[in-house]
């Protein structure tokens, strides 16, 4: 039983990795305990969003994923 969770951009760089397993169910609370500290950091901007299976939650804390979910880390968009 597991949740992967997908990081993109500045957060796959940060965390050396585009996606990591966990183990489900998994909230707010056991993924932030999941990831290392400057990561941690990094999802608990309020401009990086959270979206599990392609739905971006309004809450982050909101979270509740389960066994074959996707969860997305999404920083913000920079680029001109």
């Amino acid at each position: 039983m597991a949740v992967t969770v997908i990081f993109i951009g500045k957060l796959a760089d940060l965390a050396g990795e585009g996606e990591r397993e966990l183990p489900a169910p998994l909230d707010w609370a056991g993924l932030m305990a999941a990831l290392d500290p400057d990561l941690a950091i990094a999802a608990k901007s309020q401009r990086t969003m959270v979206a599990v299976n392609g739905e971006v939650l309004a809450d982050k804390e909101s979270l509740a994923a389960k066994d074959g979910d996707e969860i997305a880390l999404l920083p913000p968009v920079s680029g001109g």
